[in-house]
């Protein structure tokens, strides 16, 4: 029973899940937040990495989304949303449940990028500069699908720092 729990909490943690715990239980909460619109069948939802405008380069550190939700073509309704902190794996999930269909960001990583092939989201890595003309670029069919959009080193994203100053998988 216990690494059953364990398994389940795990995945939970895995595929964003909020986990609620009390009086020795928990449960697993696999709702989107109240602040997210639900889509209909015939709209796509995109979602880009976002901070100030613009695309922000380091997916599994990113804090909000801009989600635009687009019918025959074009934009019709665009949101904020934060990530209640969640980060790295749990971003799949919280993408997940936030129905997106297509994720245009930075830098992602090899396993980030499994994880939105299976949920099933298309992944436009390796983008910079504003996300509104990402997106418009996308429903133009001009935005490149990167190959490999890994940062294939590590080091910290601190102040300062500026990806496009190296080769950090073309973000």
């Amino acid at each position: 029973m216990l690494f059953f729990q364990a398994l389940t909490l795990a995945a939970a943690l895995v595929e964003g899940r909020r986990i609620i715990i009390s009086g020795g239980n928990y449960t697993l909460d696999n709702t989107i937040s109240e602040e997210i619109a639900r889509k209909g069948s015939s709209i796509m939802r995109i979602a880009v990495t976002y901070e100030n405008g613009q695309i922000f380069q380091h997916f599994g550190r990113t804090e909000q989304f801009k989600l635009y939700d687009v019918a025959d073509g074009k934009i019709i309704n665009e949101q904020v949303v934060g990530t209640m902190g969640a980060g790295h794996g749990a971003l799949a999930g919280f993408l997940k449940n936030a129905q997106a269909d297509v994720l245009i960001c930075g830098g992602i990583g090899g396993g980030a990028q499994m994880a939105m092939q299976e949920a099933g989201i298309t992944l436009y890595g390796g983008n910079s500069g504003s996300a509104d003309e990402a997106v418009k670029a996308f429903l133009a069919h001009t935005l490149v699908q990167n190959d490999n959009p890994t940062c294939d080193h590590h080091h910290e994203h601190g102040i300062g720092h500026i990806c496009a100053s190296h080769s950090c998988g073309d973000h």
